[in-house]
């Protein structure tokens, strides 16, 4: 069940000298904005960060994480998206786009990972390519353990699906190991991990799949650079 996986490091890597940007995506209450804090506070002492928000009408995730104080308030912005939080995203990416680009303008170019974290969507939503360069999914046991099964654009080809709230698995009647197998059938290789934040606050297999891909990314650009 872990999320140990070779990713080809020019697959999907950012444009040269800019911060690598992952896009966390999934169901209303999946654990996304819970994932994105657990990620910001085991990465910030060793990679420079920030995080987009997407709301449908409020500033609510991005007020929970400066609440948290999980990165500096100027690291934090969030973007309303109105009633369709999946256009934000894939169709009509400019509202985040230019947080993300203001983010790193304001960071005079310094920041490692940009994390852009979407409203609640469905099982189909995928961030554009032009907006994020990887991106995780996050699914929830409480949904049903035929989820993966009935699969949808964001389990099948997310880069990382992340299986969460593992601890609530007995108590929904979820079958873990039904899901893995499931999973691993749509995916067609992709990592999946399963995680819970109330037992492992740090997600540390996410927070490993992360340092893998922004290690690659760096890889990516000095080999650009030397090619320069």
């Amino acid at each position: 069940m872990g999320a140990h996986h070779e990713h080809d490091p020019h697959e999907a890597a950012p444009a040269h000298g800019r911060a690598l940007r992952l896009g966390i995506g999934g169901p209303v209450g999946s654990g996304k904005t819970a994932l994105t804090a657990a990620l910001c506070r085991v990465l910030r002492d060793e990679l420079e960060l920030a995080v987009v928000t997407n709301d449908i009408y409020t500033t609510e995730d991005a007020d929970f994480l400066r609440r948290e104080a999980v990165l500096a308030d100027d690291r934090i912005t969030a973007v309303r998206t109105g009633a369709c939080p999946h256009t934000a995203i894939r169709d009509d990416i400019s509202a985040n786009l230019d947080a993300v680009e203001e983010l790193e303008e304001r960071h005079g170019g310094a920041l490692d990972l940009v994390i852009v974290e979407s409203g609640g969507d469905n099982l189909t939503a995928l961030f554009s390519k032009g907006l994020a360069d990887r991106q995780i999914f996050v699914l929830d046991v409480a949904g049903g353990d035929d989820v993966p099964r009935k699969g949808g654009l964001g389990v099948a080809a997310a880069d990382l699906l992340v299986v969460n709230k593992t601890d609530l698995a007995a108590m929904v009647g979820s079958d873990l190991d039904l899901m893995a197998r499931d999973a691993a059938r749509v995916r067609d290789g992709r990592p999946v991990a399963f995680t819970s934040l109330r037992e492992h606050p740090g997600a540390p297999e996410v927070a490993g799949w992360v340092r893998g891909v922004v290690r690659a990314a760096r890889a990516h650009g000095r080999a650009h650079a030397n090619a320069s």
